[in-house]
Order: structure tokens, then C-alpha cells, then sequence
């Protein structure tokens, strides 16, 4: 009998949230990973959610299923995945199984999930976030956000002249509507009960997504006392792209006393999301398919919180913005439940996944393999030792691809210079070594192997012409 998937998709959730010995309280997932596999080590290929959504429904990488940005911004360079690139979704879907989605979309907007295989969970409507090509609306931007100069700056409140307001944080007891996202997919659990066909129910909440307003009871879960900002919080950005400091002066205008509270919310929000997760577990526990069925809790990238002073997510190539929570329970096929896994996976990793756990043959090639030999406690001989990212920057665009091993990471800044990070004595990567002489031969090793990923997946950014190709090592080192 083919299992059931039930995935829990979270939007702008850090990786090290879930994991044991952390800040956030997340009983349901503490529970739930006791019960299944984690991922320590799972990573977004882009700091962004439009790119990583169509990886995770894809299984490949940017450059080669084209979704670059936020594909509903005015000035998207695409809006959505090119053509001939197909999703899991579709296969499934073609198979026999009764696919259901409610919640976050925002893979194309050229398409609904409608057009990749799936139905409305329950009635609902696709959650397609910020397609409005003329945002921002100027008429209104005029109206309200050219603020006076003596206006008081409020808690959390971060001014812009000329922008609207913006508040870091704050009191939702329905933030970005998640609540409804999950009772849509509770009601169709409901309606799922003794299904004679296999079934596929994606449910995609937008929290902790910035900005970071919950409910009052989930904030008093947590002392202010008891929060303390990051080690590299106040780092000074000394010999970084200049763009990595102007974003984190954005946020300058928030008090010490201010970046805590923005942490106790941003925790008290993944702790909401903890909460909901465990409703649609309770509810499939009800519905009686637990067993044959793989449930799957992710998030799409990660948020800086508060590392290095930055905030969300965007082009400073750090690993809060990339480390995402990935646990797979699945009762009838998880053999020794509550491993942990810390080999290098990805979003990518999903689609083969799924392919291999339905037993769906596909001819095409994905950027990772299956990860159900890791499921039945038996590891791939061979694994990547590395993980990639590529990024062409969010809407203030800039070409980034990055590297990393157990060791080290190598980020290529095609809009400044580049920036090489020794892991082991330097986690918070704080030091940029890319002028070290010493770190000339690591430097090209990691150039090779990122432009040798590079050729395996289609990556475009490697014109030789003198004004544009400005690696240290270019794409050439992969044949010395």
C-alpha cells in the first residue's frame, strides 16, 4: 500500500529552532522528532522564499528551474518556472494519488497549484503572497510614508522616510491567517478518513515570517530575562561586501532592549507554529492513517535573528538565512525512529523522495538524491560532502553562490568581493579570510568545487568577459 504525505511547511523557520538544547519551546516537534528522523544539517539553496519553494516542488536548483526572486514583484526577472520543468506534484497526482493544497503558494505566479496537480484543500483559496506588479502603490507611499521628522519613534518601529511604516514586532491573534490555513487542512483530514486512494495534503502556514506579531499567550511563554543576543551581534563588518552592513543598518534604529524583544517574538511565533503542527497531528491521529503515513515539517529558508544585527533574510550569505528545519515521520517505513541525521541535505532532496517512497519511476535528473536509504537506517557509501547555494539576489539584485564543507565556506560575491569563512574556529563567521595568503590553496580548492557543481547544474553566471568575470578562480580551475 503507498503511504499518505502530510507536509507542514513553515515559512522563514531557522533550522536550529527544532533542534534539541535551543531557544524555542516546540513540544509537538520535540515529541515528533523522537518519533522520526531529523535533519540537522537540512539547507534552502537561496535565502528566499519564491526560489526555494520551486526547488522543494522541483527537486533542482535555481539555475535551472529559473525562479529566481519574488515572482509577483514589479520587477521580477522571472515569474515563474520554465518551461518543460515539472513538479513531484504532477507525478503523484498522475499516479493515482488525490492531492490537496492549502496555504502558501508562491512557486510561479503564472500558475496556481491547480495548474501542478492539486486541488483546494477545503474551499480556501491559494495563499499567493504580494502579486500586485504595482506595489508600491506611489499614491499611497506619499500619503503614508513620508512621516514627519518629529514623529516618535514607536517600540519596534522602524522608520523610513518616504516608506510605510514598519513594525519589527508585535500582538496577532491570527497572524498572516495561519490559523485558517490549518483549519482548511484539518477539514479535509476529516473528509480523508477511509480514503480508498493514496493522498498527498500540503499545508503552508507564512510564520515566523517577519513581521513577528503572535498571540499573547505564546509570548508568555517566554521571559525577557531569559534572552540573550547572539554572540556575533555586534559585529562590525569589517572586510565584508559594504552591502552586508547597509542591510544591517536597517535595523540599527532598534535598542538592544528592542533586538531581545524582537527574539522573545520571533521564538513565541515558531512556538505558534508548534502548536499548530500539533493540531493537524492530533487530527491525523484521529483521522486513523497515522501509521502508513510520512509526515514531513520544514521550512522554506531560515532568519538571521538577530545574528550579526541582521534581521529576516537576504543576500549577507550566512547560515541562519539557509538552515532550515527537515523531519520526516513515517511509522510503516522509518526503521530505529528518533535518529538524527547530520549529513549535508537540502530542499532538493524532497522531490526524489517523495518519487522513491511512492515507487513513481521519472526519467529526468534531480540536484539530490532520495533520502529513503537514510529513513531505513542504511546511508549512502557516497554523499555530498558539501552543500551549495545560488542566489541572484532577493529584489536589490546581486549574483551570489557559496560553498560549504565541514570546514570551511567560500562565498563568491559577483557584485563585491568575496568572502571565506574558517568554521571550525570561527562558527559565528565573523572573520573573513579571503585576503589570507594562507588560505590561497583552500580558497581554489573550494572554486573548483563550486564551479564543478556549477557545470552539473546548468549555472549561467560564468561569462568570461573582463568586466563581468571577476572570481578569484574562474570556472576554467575545474580543468587544471
Amino acid at each position: 500500500m503507498k503511504p499518505n504525505i502530510l507536509i507542514f511547511m513553515t515559512d522563514q523557520q531557522r533550522g536550529d529552532s527544532v533542534l534539541a538544547h535551543t531557544q524555542a519551546k516546540m513540544p509537538n516537534v520535540d515529541k515528533f522528532r523522537g518519533e522520526g528522523v531529523t535533519f540537522t544539517q537540512a539547507h534552502c539553496p537561496s535565502p528566499h522564499c519564491c526560489p526555494s519553494r520551486a526547488t522543494f516542488f522541483t527537486g533542482v536548483m535555481p539555475t535551472e528551474h529559473g525562479v529566481w526572486h519574488n515572482v509577483g514583484v514589479a520587477n521580477a526577472l522571472s515569474r515563474g518556472l520554465k518551461k518543460g520543468c515539472r513538479t513531484w506534484s504532477e507525478d503523484l497526482s498522475e499516479n493515482g494519488y488525490s492531492m490537496y493544497y492549502c496555504g502558501k503558494w508562491h512557486v510561479s505566479d503564472l500558475e496556481s497549484p491547480e495548474d501542478r496537480g492539486w486541488q483546494k484543500a477545503d474551499g480556501g483559496s491559494f495563499h499567493k503572497a504580494g502579486l500586485n506588479y504595482n506595489y508600491p502603490n506611489w499614491d499611497r507611499i506619499c500619503k503614508e510614508g513620508d512621516l514627519p521628522s518629529n514623529q516618535a519613534r514607536q517600540p519596534g518601529e522602524i522608520l523610513r522616510s518616504g516608506y510605510p511604516d514598519y513594525t519589527h514586532y508585535g500582538i496577532s491573534e491570527n497572524p498572516h491567517g495561519d490559523n485558517d490555513v490549518v483549519n482548511e487542512g484539518l477539514t479535509r483530514l476529516k473528509k480523508l478518513k477511509g480514503s480508498a486512494t493514496p493522498w498527498c495534503l500540503y499545508v503552508g502556514t507564512l510564520g515566523p515570517h517577519d513581521p513577528y506579531f503572535v498571540p499573547q499567550r505564546f509570548l508568555e511563554m517566554y521571559s525577557i530575562d531569559d534572552i540573550e543576543l547572539p554572540e556575533n551581534f555586534q559585529d562590525d563588518f569589517s572586510n565584508r561586501p559594504n552591502l552586508y552592513k547597509r542591510t544591517r543598518d536597517v535595523f540599527n534604529q532598534l535598542s538592544t532592549a528592542e533586538h531581545k524583544e524582537a527574539i522573545r517574538h520571533y521564538l513565541a511565533f515558531c512556538s505558534y507554529e508548534d502548536f499548530l503542527f500539533g493540531e493537524m497531528l492530533k487530527g491525523l491521529a484521529e483521522q486513523g492513517d497515522a501509521e502508513n503515513t510520512l509526515v514531513l515539517y520544514l521550512s522554506d529558508h531560515g532568519d538571521y535573528m538577530g545574528e550579526h544585527g541582521l534581521w529576516t533574510k537576504g543576500l549577507p550569505c550566512f547560515k541562519g538565512a539557509y538552515h532550515i528545519p527537515m523531519i520526516m515521520r513515517w511509522p510503516a517505513g522509518i526503521e530505529n525512529p528518533g535518529r538524527s541525521i547530520d549529513s549535508f541535505v537540502g530542499l532538493d532532496s524532497c522531490a526524489p523522495t517523495f518519487l522513491d517512497i511512492t515507487k513513481i519511476s521519472t526519467a529526468r535528473s534531480f540536484s539530490s538524491d532520495s533520502l529513503l536509504p537514510f529513513l531505513q537506517d542504511k546511508p549512502p557509501a557516497c554523499w555530498p560532502d558539501a552543500y551549495f547555494t545560488q542566489s541572484n539576489g532577493n529584489e536589490l539584485y546581486g549574483i551570489q553562490r557559496s560553498v560549504t564543507t565541514r570546514e570551511y565556506k567560500l562565498v563568491y560575491n559577483g557584485f563585491d568581493y568575496d568572502e571565506l569563512y574558517d568554521l571550525k574556529n570561527d562558527p559565528g563567521e565573523s572573520c573573513n579570510l579571503i585576503n589570507d595568503l594562507l588560505c590561497e590553496g583552500i580558497i581554489k580548492e573550494l572554486y573548483v568545487k563550486l564551479w564543478k557543481y556549477g557545470k552539473e547544474n546548468n549555472e549561467t553566471c560564468t561569462n568570461s568577459y573582463i568586466m563581468v568575470g571577476l572570481a578569484k578562480h574562474g570556472p576554467g580551475v575545474v580543468n587544471l
